[in-house]
């Protein structure tokens, strides 16, 4: 008993020790540029200012009212389970908790339906989404059912790992974690990502020659870069690197293309090279791996003070919920660890963007209008940027160029 009581703070620090541990062997060991001392005043007006802290306000509130739901949901779940429902679907026990998985979704995704409509609509108002009603509900409607059919297929595996490995399903379950991240890399892009947009190659054209002029000089195999209609969505604009092997890709916003001057593009494009000449998907991979396994010990040991019981019958559907929220306070925790490392990444993208296009007041201009396109905040709070923050702030990112611009 006091073995088993002592196994949930081992795997605290066994968890703790990992992503540290992670963080540390994977972090970026060169191009990170230490930022000049800069202010928000300094580059942003203050009615743009303003503007940023009234919209990234309240939806900050917003987001974290969205995730105290689904917290409360899966805490009232895991602690009043419908039982009677839970003992039907039982009979066949995988089945079963493929349903209960794919329906515990879906509330989900319902509790949280008003808070993310209130969101929806002060972007509409504050001018940076460009979708009606009919649209965006469409939208939603189509990551719940895909949201379901991967909780679905995550539920039944799960429950099959805890009734076959009933001891240790953690270690069984980390080689899936790490297995579910590369297929999602690979497949997302061709899979999921195009019922939402449509992507496509980027014509022959100034653009794609500078794009490709750019990738010759960082060495780097660019795979295929596409252009995505963004703005049916959004007046943001962004760009991004994702895929893996044939699949690999860099995805620039259409109205990042059209609104932004060359300058600027050839410093979202050289950022992006960045992360392939650094092979920084793999490293996000290898994160993954090293931390998986001590990450499902948590979730595991998590789950059985929460009542999961590991010694009498073989667990059925009702053994979900607290599996789903011991997976969910577990994963909470790791995505804000695995954001420190994710901000060194970006970076060191950051460095290597300077380096290739040696522009930075493109570069400064760039984050400058990024900022204010996506009406971000330039300087957030500092315990939001820690646990949700997957890039430096803007700040952050004017400072770096400045102090490549001062050294030279």
């Amino acid at each position: 008993m006091k073995g088993h009581r002592a196994r949930l703070p081992a795997a605290v620090l066994a968890t703790v020790v990992a992503a540290g541990v992670a963080t540390w062997l994977l972090r970026p060991r060169s191009g990170i540029i230490e930022p000049a001392p800069v202010t928000a005043p300094d580059y942003f007006s203050h009615a743009q200012l303003e503007k940023a802290h009234d919209y990234r306000d309240t939806q900050r509130v917003l987001g974290l009212a969205g995730l105290a739901l689904s917290g409360g949901v899966l805490v009232v779940v895991a602690t009043a389970p419908p039982r009677r429902f839970l003992a039907r679907l039982g009979r066949r026990p995988l089945l079963g908790g493929a349903a209960a998985g794919a329906g515990i979704s879906f509330v989900l995704v319902v509790v949280g339906l008003p808070v993310a409509a209130v969101a929806h609509e002060r972007s509409v108002d504050f001018g940076l989404s460009t979708q009606d009603w009919g649209p965006w509900l469409a939208d939603q409607g189509k990551s719940a059912a895909i949201e379901a059919v991967f909780a679905a297929g995550g539920a039944a595996i799960g429950l099959a790992l805890v009734r076959r490995f009933r001891r240790n399903w953690w270690a069984p379950a980390a080689a899936g974690v790490v297995a579910i991240g590369v297929a999602s890399l690979w497949l997302l892009p061709v899979v999921v990502d195009p019922l939402f947009n449509r992507f496509d190659k980027l014509p022959p054209g100034r653009l794609r020659s500078e794009v490709l002029g750019l990738a010759k000089r960082a060495d780097v195999d660019v795979g295929e870069v596409y252009r995505v209609d963004a703005s049916r969505r959004t007046t943001g604009a962004n760009a991004y690197v994702n895929g893996l092997g044939h699949t690999k890709r860099v995805v620039l916003y259409d109205n990042l293309i059209e609104d932004f001057p060359d300058p600027e593009v050839r410093a979202v494009v050289a950022h992006e090279l960045g992360h392939e000449h650094h092979h920084d998907i793999y490293r996000g991979l290898a994160w993954l791996a090293l931390v998986a396994p001590a990450g499902t010990f948590l979730a595991q040991a998590l789950a059985e003070r929460l009542g999961l019981d590991r010694s009498g019958a073989k667990p059925g559907p009702e053994a979900l919920p607290v599996l789903l929220l011991s997976l969910a306070i577990v994963g909470f925790a790791l995505g804000s660890a695995s954001n420190v490392l994710s901000r060194k990444v970006e970076a060191s993208a950051d460095g290597f963007s300077l380096q290739l296009t040696r522009d930075p007041r493109a570069d400064i201009g760039l984050q400058r209008r990024l900022a204010v396109r996506n009406v971000s905040d330039p300087d957030p709070p500092r315990l939001l940027q820690i646990l949700f923050g997957t890039h430096p702030t803007t700040v952050e990112r004017i400072g770096f160029a400045e102090a490549w611009a001062r050294k030279r």
